[in-house]
């Protein structure tokens, strides 16, 4: 029923059939979670529409349409993408937003960064330890004016 040219990772509800064709077992249904969109190599789209344009009787397309689980809607967007550049045009294009380009000075800056936290981290800690130092030295130590008090006597 589908194309050579295409991969489907269900049908349109989600659900994949288990068993080869003429198995009298039980059909086991799988619903996936979301169902993958299909994707169309340009060969199978330039083949189709090539099919399309030698439909002259009426309903072939529509056999057509049917016999590759196709919608027109599929085949009048492959018409505008072929009228704006051929065969480049028809090759599937990566949906979504485009992959920032590898800045080489991200990977230094990102280290220093982590550095610069780090040895912030072993400052602090530092400046905690000489104040638990300063205030260990004011009570060990012993006080100036008890000292001169005794031998004044």
């Amino acid at each position: 029923m589908h194309g050579e040219g295409c991969s489907r990772g269900g049908e349109g509800g989600g659900a994949v059939r288990t068993r080869p064709e003429g198995d009298p077992s039980p059909v086991n249904v799988e619903v996936s979670e979301r169902p993958l969109r299909r994707r169309f190599t340009a060969e199978y789209k330039a083949r189709i529409l090539a099919a399309a344009d030698a439909c002259a009787q009426p309903g072939e397309l529509g056999a057509l349409l049917r016999r590759e689980g196709l919608y027109a809607s599929h085949l009048t967007s492959w018409r505008k993408q072929r009228e704006a550049g051929a065969l480049e045009a028809l090759a599937p294009k990566r949906r979504g937003r485009r992959a920032q380009a590898a800045n080489p000075l991200a990977a230094e800056n990102e280290r220093l960064r982590r550095e610069n936290e780090r040895l912030a981290a072993r400052l602090k800690q530092a400046e905690a330890i000489i104040e638990v130092q300063k205030k260990v030295s004011e009570i060990l130590a012993p006080t100036p004016s008890a000292a001169p008090n005794e031998r004044s006597s």
